[in-house]
């Protein structure tokens, strides 16, 4: 796992799962393109008027499902 020199991922990545690097090496795009991806198709995150969640439950349910459709699409092209 590739991430910033932040102390909070320290905190959440065992050490041998993560690796801290800087944005210019280019190694985080594959994150940043999910971030994107995820901002760009789960309305949640940009509007809080039409899509807002008053449970954390239905929150979470709806990222689960995004990234489990997400993932069932891209599976054939890798």
């Amino acid at each position: 796992c590739y991430t910033y020199f932040w102390s909070a991922y320290a905190k959440i990545f065992p050490g041998n799962r993560h690796k801290n690097v800087g944005k210019e090496t280019g190694l985080t795009n594959h994150v940043e393109r999910f971030n994107n991806t995820l901002r760009q198709r789960v309305s949640r995150f940009v509007r809080k008027t039409l899509s807002f969640s008053k449970k954390l439950e239905n929150h979470v349910v709806a990222i689960w499902n995004f990234i489990h459709h997400y993932n069932l699409t891209i599976a054939p092209t890798l």
